[in-house]
C-alpha cells in the first residue's frame, strides 16, 4: 500500500507524518538537527525505520514550512510537492478538529493566525510572541532553554509572586466586567522572593494570554468563534487552563486537538491523500 509523507521543515525542527492509502495515520515523528536539510533527511530516514515502511512504498512527499525553501530537488527521487505553510496550517487545524471553519492559531517560534474554511485559507496576521519568546527569556531569567524542563518547572509556580492582578490595583476588587483574578500586568509584580518556577509560569501565562486575546480580537467581528490551537507550544498543560479562563469570558471556543504539534505537516499531506 502506498504512503504519503507530510513534512513541516521548521527553522531547527522537522515534523513528519505518514498516511497510507486508506487515509489512515501511520505515525508521527519530530527531529531536531543543526540545519534544515539534515533535519529533513534524518526525519524521513528515522520515520521509515521506526514504522517499518520500505522506501519504495512512499508514493509522495509533501513539504511545507520555512525550511522547505532549502530543498529544490526530489526527496530520494520520490515525487515531491510543496504546500504554502499558511494553507497547511489552516487545513491541518480543520482536519484535526473536524471542523468546517475555524481560526487556526499555530504557536511555534512565533504565532500565526489563519482564518480557514473548507474553501479558503487566509493568513490574517501573526505575532512574534511564541516559543522563541519563551526560550529566550527563560535562558536569560533562569538559565534554562529546554522545553520539557521549563514545563516541569512551571508546574510548581505561583502567579501571585510575579503578575499584577485587578485585585492588586483597586479597592473595588473589580474594574468593569473584569474579575479580580484577571491579569492587569504580566510580570508586573515580580517579588524579590519569586522562584524560577514562578518566573517560568509567569512567562507561560504571558505568552498564552497574549495569543489567546489576539485570537479573541480576531474573532470579535467574525462569525467564526472556534479557535483551533496548534504547534509546539500546545505541549504545555497550562495552555488549556489559560484558554479555558478566556473562553468563559469572551464567547470563543478554544480547541487543542490530538497531534496538534503535527498539524502543519498533516495539513501539507491532506491535499494529496486522494492522489
Amino acid at each position: 500500500m502506498s504512503v504519503v509523507l507530510g513534512i513541516d521543515v521548521g527553522g531547527s525542527t522537522t515534523k513528519i507524518v505518514g498516511y497510507n492509502g486508506r487515509k489512515k495515520l501511520i505515525g508521527t515523528l519530530q527531529v531536531k538537527a543543526a540545519d534544515q536539510v539534515t533535519s529533513l533527511y534524518g526525519a524521513v530516514g528515522n520515520f521509515l525505520h521506526l514504522h517499518s515502511v520500505p522506501l519504495k512504498r512512499v508514493k509522495t512527499v509533501v513539504l511545507t514550512g520555512v525550511g522547505a525553501s532549502y530543498i529544490s530537488d526530489r526527496i530520494y527521487e520520490i515525487p515531491t510537492y510543496r504546500v504554502d505553510e499558511f494553507k497547511a496550517i489552516g487545513l491541518g487545524g480543520l482536519m484535526l478538529a473536524d471542523l468546517e471553519q475555524a481560526l487556526v492559531v499555530s504557536m511555534g517560534t512565533g504565532t500565526a493566525f489563519v482564518r480557514a474554511t473548507k474553501d479558503e485559507v487566509v493568513h490574517i496576521g501573526g505575532s512574534g510572541v511564541g516559543g522563541g519568546t519563551l526560550l529566550g527569556l527563560s535562558e536569560r531569567l533562569f538559565q534554562e532553554n529546554d522545553i520539557a524542563a521549563i514545563e516541569k518547572l512551571a508546574r510548581s509556580g505561583n502567579l501571585n509572586n510575579v503578575d499584577l492582578t485587578i485585585r492588586d490595583i483597586t479597592n473595588n476588587n473589580v474594574i468593569g466586567s473584569l474579575p479580580p483574578e484577571m491579569t492587569a500586568s504580566n510580570l508586573g509584580k515580580i517579588k524579590h522572593t519569586a522562584t524560577d518556577a514562578d518566573l517560568a509560569l509567569g512567562l507561560l501565562n504571558m505568552i498564552f494570554q497574549t495569543v489567546g486575546m489576539l485570537a479573541v480580537f480576531a474573532c470579535r467581528n467574525d462569525a467564526i468563534k472556534d479557535v483551533v490551537v496548534t504547534g509546539a507550544m500546545t505541549i504545555f498543560p497550562q495552555a488549556r487552563d489559560i484558554f479555558a479562563f478566556l473562553e468563559e469570558r469572551y464567547g470563543v471556543r478554544y480547541v487543542i486537538p490530538d497531534n496538534a504539534i503535527f498539524a502543519t505537516a498533516i495539513g501539507a499531506a491532506y491535499p494529496y491523500l486522494d492522489a
